[in-house]
């Protein structure tokens, strides 16, 4: 599915969050969203799910405005995990896992085996299958995050929204988690910190400050020491060997 964003400006509480956003994501593609913390990445990404609804008809899927998809259909096409998700009641993961299937089920019919393959699917996806009967409240931050991005998997969405995933996982499930996003074939966009996981794992980068695009394109265009120093104040030694990326950062002058 293709995203088009036509001139979005935010502004919350008198001040401007996003300026003048024009962006067009690619059908299949896996977009990096990077910036310094205030930049705007959680604001574009919820008006991406469509949470701030004034705003919607800046942002086309398939060039259809998304003020003009039901909620319904934005569901079963649209998935979104925030960073910090939380569960309403006493649920198991496997419970939480097939809420993501909410939207498309109707009225009074049942549950069918393409949802419990789906289900299934996302618990082996992210390696839940030991804690499937555990409770939200015994699970820790990063097994939280996994349930969240296992529910959002069980939606079989046509786009994918990351709102910082890796923050609470260790290394191996970040490896694991971006390793998982580039076998999708859909459309996902991911907020990250973390500048060689991004640079690694991501097709295209879209690099954000004070509410503005600063530069979007190839990872190696964009993450490059000059655009580093000035969106993130540190100085940076970009390293590519047979495709791979290793940015290493230093205090532009050392702290007295």
């Amino acid at each position: 599915m293709t995203i088009s964003l036509r001139e979005l400006q935010v502004t919350l509480q008198s001040r401007k969050v996003l300026q003048d956003i024009n962006l067009e994501l690619g059908s299949g593609e896996i977009v990096g969203l990077l910036g310094p913390n205030g930049s705007g990445k959680s604001t574009l990404l919820r008006c991406l799910a469509g949470l701030i609804p004034r705003h919607a008809h800046h942002i086309q899927f398939d060039g259809t405005p998304l003020n003009k998809i039901s909620v319904r259909d934005r569901a079963k096409q649209l998935a979104f995990v925030p960073q910090h998700a939380g569960v309403d009641g006493d649920l198991s993961v496997e419970q939480i896992v097939r809420l993501g299937r909410t939207p498309h089920r109707r009225g009074l019919f049942g549950w069918s085996e393409s949802d419990n393959q789906a289900v299934e699917n996302a618990i082996h996806q992210m390696k839940l299958s030991a804690l499937r009967h555990r409770l939200w409240r015994q699970l820790s931050g990063g097994e939280r995050q996994r349930c969240q991005i296992a529910r959002a998997l069980a939606q079989q969405p046509r786009v994918l929204i990351l709102d910082e995933p890796t923050n609470h996982l260790d290394i191996e499930h970040q490896l694991e988690l971006m390793t998982l996003i580039t076998r999708l074939p859909i459309t996902v966009v991911v907020a990250l910190h973390d500048l060689n996981l991004a640079a690694n794992y991501c097709h295209r980068l879209v690099l954000l400050k004070s509410g503005k695009v600063i530069a979007s394109g190839p990872p190696d265009t964009v993450l490059t020491p000059n655009m580093i120093e000035n969106a993130w104040h540190v100085q940076a030694n970009v390293m590519k060997q047979d495709e791979t990326f290793n940015i290493r950062y230093a205090m532009r002058q050392p702290i007295a």
